[in-house]
């Protein structure tokens, strides 16, 4: 009995290493189905869609597409996934959000740059002003569209780290930069991008 007891716990975990998981300190919760994306997030069925394990943002150059997590980012934590910027240019990973205030992380092709910066979103309104924020930190980098890059965010200890590709990356400390230091998790496009492969887990 003992026995059948580890085997079950032991297959239980590797199905839970094995699937696409946001986790906190005291849950996770899978997007690889459209119930559980419908429960967890907030988003518009005509912006953020799933399809078999492929998450495809839509937006425009005046109306980005934002998905929001319903849950809060444990403190500390690391994220890791894969996006494709299949149209336009600006892929932004939205970290730590806090209201209306949050930290952008994102990929621009115009500039060619990753980039850090202090960012505000405003869900009803597209005003200049609005949407968006000030870049602090940035690193030149070729991006294309069509292409697939690995992005990894870590935020331990009140410093963040940010690098595409394991080549390209940027660092700062939130409190020093006077960032978001905890929040919620949003993704944003002014075109369309898609994102597979997302694993989120809590550091100690």
């Amino acid at each position: 009995m003992k026995i059948k007891y580890i085997a079950l716990l032991a297959l239980s975990l590797i199905m839970i290493s094995c699937t696409t998981t946001i986790s906190t300190t005291k849950t996770a919760y899978k997007i690889s189905n459209i119930s559980k994306l419908k429960s967890d997030w907030i988003f518009s069925p005509k912006e953020w869609f799933l399809q078999k394990d492929t998450l495809t943002g839509t937006g425009g150059p005046m109306h980005w597409g934002v998905i929001e997590s319903k849950k809060q980012l444990p403190k500390n934590y690391e994220i890791d996934f894969k996006v494709n910027m299949t149209k336009e240019s600006l892929f932004e990973v939205m970290l730590n959000i806090d209201k209306e205030k949050y930290i952008r992380t994102y990929l621009y092709q115009i500039d060619q740059n990753i980039v850090i910066g202090n960012g505000v979103y405003n869900k009803n309104s597209d005003e200049y002003g609005k949407r968006g924020g000030p870049t602090l930190f940035k690193k030149p980098m070729t991006l294309e569209n069509n292409k697939w890059y690995s992005v990894k965010i870590r935020v331990s200890n009140n410093q963040l780290y940010f690098s595409v590709n394991n080549e390209t990356f940027l660092e700062c400390f939130l409190e020093k930069s006077n960032l978001s230091q905890q929040g919620k998790l949003g993704f944003l496009t002014n075109g369309e991008a898609k994102v597979i492969d997302l694993n989120i887990k809590t550091l100690q």
